[in-house]
């Protein structure tokens, strides 16, 4: 067990301490049975069996396809308030390396990522307070398909999750193998990049590699377009902003045929911003620039620009809420209040472009970092994530009128 967690606020992670076997033995079989976006039928069952046990009021199934919510009304409920707490639930398309007894038993598919933790926190929390029930309102436990690049969050909104369940602010937590095992960070603003795909086309004209000036070679305008893109930041972003331009992938010809210019070069990759304005910038500079190499060569180019994922932002005063929630519970100093944004993205930012709210990081040390073939979730910081989950509801819904209710 954590022995950073003594404070006066531990009462939920005493209790929730005293379930660690079954939470490790529910995240391991999870984690044995991985399933992609929107195929998460096995794992949703298994939710809502352990939902069922743990006596929550309501649970409602098949929103955005696959995603579960459970209601937990509070020992009263006159405040009629709600507040939304969100796990997801897929995994990766990747294989696993790892051989301990719990390894996924999909080959190709691996919860790599730890979702398979989250899910079994938010359940873990839901026990907790559907036992305890010491807050006046309602909680509203968001089990969520698709965030593996299927915007499972939209899915769920687009399907009248904020309508039905009218929540004034959401929360969720993602685990951090950068930080140590019982740290938290947050972040009063970014803490993830919006996530765009770029694909670049460039048309040529195909000829014999021995006679090149009878052809227009995309490969050669592709490979100076690669290099161009990278002035687009460097030449164009305030320093003071941030954004990523990556080129990752590039698919011209055949490796067969080492004499044949091709007619045709296909370049795909992402853009990272934070600030809509720098996205809007970026997109603009970036199709220029594709056209105007093209064209300097003879050739043609086109640039296909989709915003996947939007920057997922922290509302200030729920991120300090936050914090001070965590701080309660492991110690001021060990939450860490100003984590430096990562570039990588998240869909929990559709939830935080409907309501308030903040989205932390659970440090849990050690490991291998996020979708490596040999991560696995830490499950001695189980106990410790779903307590701060419960009091996330507990302080944002106080029995009695208090000075530390959420804003």
């Amino acid at each position: 067990m954590l022995q950073a967690v003594d404070r006066a606020h531990s009462g939920a992670y005493r209790r929730l301490a005293g379930w660690h076997g079954e939470l490790t033995a529910f995240r391991r079989d999870l984690h044995a049975h991985p399933e992609l976006g929107f195929e998460e039928k096995r794992t949703a069952q298994r939710v809502i069996a352990a939902l069922r046990a743990a006596g929550v009021d309501e649970i409602h199934e098949g929103l955005g396809k696959t995603g579960v919510v459970a209601v937990i009304h509070g020992a009263s409920t006159s405040s009629d308030r709600q507040v939304g707490l969100r796990a997801d639930m897929d995994a990766l398309p990747m294989t696993e390396e790892n051989d301990f007894a719990w390894r996924s038993c999909q080959r190709g598919l691996m919860h790599g990522c730890g979702h398979d933790g989250h899910t079994t926190m938010l359940v873990g929390a839901a026990r907790y307070l559907a036992e305890t029930r010491r807050f006046d309102g309602s909680a509203v436990l968001i089990f969520q398909p698709g965030e593996e690049g299927f915007a499972g969050a939209k899915a769920m909104i687009d399907d009248g999750l904020f309508e039905r369940f009218p929540v004034e602010a959401v929360y969720a937590m993602h685990n951090w193998p950068s930080l140590p095992a019982g740290h938290v960070g947050v972040n009063a603003g970014p803490m993830m990049a919006a996530a765009d795909r770029i694909e670049i086309v460039v048309h040529g004209k195909g000829g014999h590699g021995a006679h090149p000036y009878l052809a227009v070679d995309p490969v050669l305008v592709a490979a100076h377009i690669i290099t161009a893109a990278q002035s687009v930041v460097s030449r164009n972003v305030n320093p003071v902003d941030s954004a990523v331009i990556s080129l990752c992938a590039m698919q011209a010809g055949d490796t067969g045929a080492f004499s044949v210019i091709p007619r045709e070069a296909r370049l795909v990759g992402t853009v990272r911003t934070f600030r809509r304005e720098v996205q809007d910038m970026v997109e603009e500079r970036l199709a220029r620039l594709v056209d105007s190499v093209a064209v300097a060569f003879g050739a043609t180019a086109s640039l296909h620009y989709q915003r996947t994922y939007p920057a997922t932002i922290n509302s200030p005063e729920h991120a300090q809420f936050a914090a001070d929630v965590a701080a309660d519970l492991v110690g001021d100093d060990r939450v860490i209040r100003e984590l430096p944004p990562s570039m990588g993205a998240e869909d929990f930012s559709f939830m935080l472009q409907v309501k308030p709210g903040a989205y932390l990081r659970l440090g849990q040390g050690g490991s291998a970092f996020l979708h490596n073939t040999r991560y696995d979730f830490n499950d001695e910081v189980l106990p410790l994530g779903a307590a701060l989950l419960a009091g996330l509801v507990e302080r944002s819904l106080p029995l009695a009128a208090s000075s530390s209710r959420q804003p």
